[in-house]
């Protein structure tokens, strides 16, 4: 289970990021560093990597009252770096609420200092900074290299009692081009017991998820979290905050949507109508809703149009976020359906056919915006995804499948069994569970809720992180208010 740091760099006061170390490249994210990390803490955060990039290249702690401010705004755990020069320097960073402090360049320069800090404030309140360039040490906001090699560094710490390393490789830094793996491979080859943090580099869900199925304890993500390339949601479920008293189950309903209205069937036929998507869809944000997904069952040319449109009018009524679907098979389709105002896209048949397009989204826009839905029915054979709005199977295995598209950066699976659809009998829960078991991105569960009893089911037994419904919703047959307010009766972390 990986531990997953955002960071927030700071220069002049702002939240910023350097590519390379080079503060010839900067760009600001965001001008208030404490509404920052109030974002990250409101994502489910538990602690958070701030360097002072002033003080670092100052050579004496610049940044003490953002520090400050932060901590007294939050109750994130905060590791602090950057112009950690002096005895003054680290006791002013604690004082301003520093949990723990980074420190690099002294090491390097003034290793008998290091030494009587790890022995004054013990090792769990130390990083060891390790910043990496072409094998050697750099130091002083990497603008000077060293010329002490990184294993000699490592071994010279960690057997004095060093815990704690933070290891950035600077040609990766702010390039999203992936993490230094192997590097960090060998690290922790090494040293096993080491709480290795490894930073630079990260670009997506899958670099995070490579990081965490090699055994790396912990990593810093910085540019890939600004950029949207990573998501809060498969950051949660790294983290092992995928349960009923952390991160919150979401209540979906969905639209599915043919020629501008709202239809309902059974196992994917026999449709009927449940009123206009636009009053539907602000309904449903008014009384609860976590989220909406609207699909486009007929995505025609001219279909297209009148949906594209009914997109841009669901985004002015709501306050909650969307995901829309049907008929996308190129980036452009994505595209307009975001410039429409959704906040996400979903892919069936498309990724099916051309798998290559899930990391085509996720490069371009972010893994969280990629939901890779999965039509799926258990055959005599067992479990196969189906085209076509379910008419058509494929030669291809749905935990096969599950596991392939959260390698590729789907940001979310939404799993519809065509069995349960629409008969109102029960989720797939032993298919779900086995599908949360497997990957690492939340699970949208879809197809066969009748009752309440069966939402709390799918979280439950099928472990699902969403539970999706339509006619139960569109018919008022369960209110989302008397829904969440029965599964907190249930021990089920709703937002009411």
């Amino acid at each position: 289970m990986i531990e997953i740091i955002p960071a927030i760099d700071i220069i002049d006061g702002k939240c910023v990021r350097l590519t390379k170390g080079n503060y010839g490249q900067m760009k600001v994210y965001n001008e208030d560093p404490v509404a920052q990390a109030r974002e990250f803490e409101r994502e489910g955060f538990r602690r958070l990597h701030i360097v002072d990039l002033d003080g670092a290249k100052s050579k004496h702690i610049i940044n003490q009252a953002v520090l400050k401010r932060i901590t007294d705004a939050t109750g994130l755990t905060v590791d602090f770096g950057g112009g950690i020069k002096s005895d003054d320097d680290i006791r002013e960073a604690f004082a301003a609420g520093a949990s723990m402090v980074t420190i690099g360049s002294v090491a390097v320069t003034k290793p008998e200092l290091f030494f009587e800090w790890l022995k004054r404030y013990g090792a769990d309140k130390l990083i060891l900074g390790a910043d990496v360039r072409d094998g050697k040490i750099s130091i002083n906001g990497w603008k000077d290299d060293s010329s002490v090699g990184l294993s000699e560094f490592l071994r010279k710490y960690v057997d004095a009692g060093v815990k704690n390393v933070l290891c950035t490789d600077i040609s990766k830094d702010g390039t999203m081009q992936g993490p230094a793996l192997e590097l960090y491979k060998q690290i922790m080859a090494e040293y096993p017991d080491l709480n290795l943090i490894a930073s630079g580099g990260v670009s997506s869900n899958y670099d995070l998820q490579q990081l965490d199925a090699n055994g790396i304890p912990s990593v810093v993500t910085g540019k890939a979290w600004y950029e949207g390339k990573v998501s809060a949601d498969v950051c949660r479920k790294l983290m092992g905050r995928n349960n009923s008293r952390g991160l919150a189950k979401r209540i979906v309903p969905c639209l599915d949507v043919r020629n501008g209205e709202t239809v309902k069937g059974t196992n994917f036929v026999n449709l009927r109508k449940a009123g206009d998507p636009v009053e539907l869809g602000k309904a449903y944000s008014d009384s609860g809703a976590d989220e909406l997904v609207f699909l486009d069952i007929t995505a025609s040319f001219e279909g297209r149009k009148t949906f594209t449109d009914m997109v841009t009018r669901v985004a002015k009524e709501i306050n909650i976020p969307f995901t829309v679907g049907g008929g996308i098979n190129e980036l452009e389709d994505v595209k307009k359906l975001l410039d429409a105002g959704a906040d996400k896209v979903s892919v069936n048949s498309a990724a099916l056919r051309r798998p290559q397009l899930i990391n085509e989204i996720a490069a371009n826009y972010g893994s969280q915006v990629c939901v890779c839905a999965i039509d799926a029915r258990h055959d005599a054979d067992g479990w196969y995804c189906y085209v076509k709005g379910g008419r058509e199977r494929v030669e291809v295995r749905l935990f096969d499948w599950a596991r392939e598209v959260a390698d590729r950066g789907a940001g979310e699976i939404l799993f519809t069994s065509m069995d349960n659809d629409g008969v109102k009998q029960g989720f797939a829960n032993e298919a779900l569970a086995r599908i949360a078991d497997e990957v690492s991105i939340p699970v949208i569960a879809s197809g066969g809720a009748g009752n309440m009893e069966h939402f709390r089911d799918a979280f439950v037994k099928g472990k699902a992180d969403a539970a999706l419904a339509a006619s139960v919703f569109h018919f008022g047959e369960i209110k989302i208010p008397e829904l969440k307010k029965y599964l907190r009766s249930e021990g089920i972390n709703v937002r009411i």
